[in-house]
């Protein structure tokens, strides 16, 4: 069972979410928080597997409370709560290491997804929101490419191209498949990138893939083709 914290400022919007996500049979919403300071609270007492969390927040703003969720509870998945206008917060979101981003608007079924993808580790962002989140990447493109690169070049030519697939939205599964590795050689990639770049996430490994800009260099080597085996990387 998925266990998830809902806070929200608006008793509405919490009910809400806690009538969708009461329909999955895998998921139980284990407590509630009306403003940031009471959601570490809450998330302390509870230690829930996935927090809900909106970005504007009473007390303690969305981007402080999730940033420090993920400083005394690292376990726990983060998912910011957004509108199409608040597109200034998405940068410090990223920052705080959010596992996505779900409209308040969205599908439903996008927010069941989301809280079983952050559950298992991945990252989600809703269909809607990534493509507002490459903008936001594309508008600062070209101050901060030069510093994006610098930190890209230190990685082996496996690894960049690993990082751009990742960019470029594919699963480990479908990365597996384009470099002809097997799936658990192409997870230890995707790790060692997170740790060798000190990100926390897919999200913001994406998020430096564009900013880079490396995102369409992922054609696989036909030197490291079929050719050499499933096994290497």
């Amino acid at each position: 069972m998925i266990r998830v914290l809902l806070v929200d400022d608006e008793a509405m919007m919490r009910a809400g979410l806690r009538a969708i996500l009461s329909a999955a049979e895998d998921i139980e919403v284990v407590a509630e928080a009306a403003d940031g300071r009471a959601a570490v609270r809450t998330a302390l007492a509870h230690r829930p597997d996935v927090v809900l969390l909106d970005i504007r927040m009473p007390v303690l703003d969305g981007l402080s409370a999730a940033d420090e969720l993920r400083r005394v509870l690292p376990r726990t998945a983060v998912i910011m709560l957004t509108t199409f206008s608040e597109d200034e917060y998405i940068a410090g979101a990223l920052e705080a290491g959010v596992s996505g981003f779900l409209l308040k608007s969205g599908d439903p079924y996008e927010l069941m997804a989301a809280v079983r993808a952050a559950h298992h580790g991945a990252s989600y962002l809703s269909p809607k929101v990534a493509h507002r989140v490459i903008q936001h990447v594309s508008t600062s493109a070209l101050t901060r490419r030069s510093a994006a690169r610098e930190r890209v070049e230190t990685l082996t030519p496996r690894e960049r191209q690993v990082l751009a697939l990742v960019g470029a939205g594919l699963s480990n599964a479908e990365i597996a498949q384009r470099l002809f590795l097997v799936e658990g050689t192409v997870k230890a990639h995707v790790s060692t990138v997170l740790t060798r770049l000190g990100l926390r996430n897919r999200v913001q490994a994406a998020v430096l893939a564009h900013k880079a800009g490396i995102v369409d260099e992922t054609e696989p080597d036909p030197a490291e083709g079929p050719g050499t085996g499933p096994a290497h990387g």
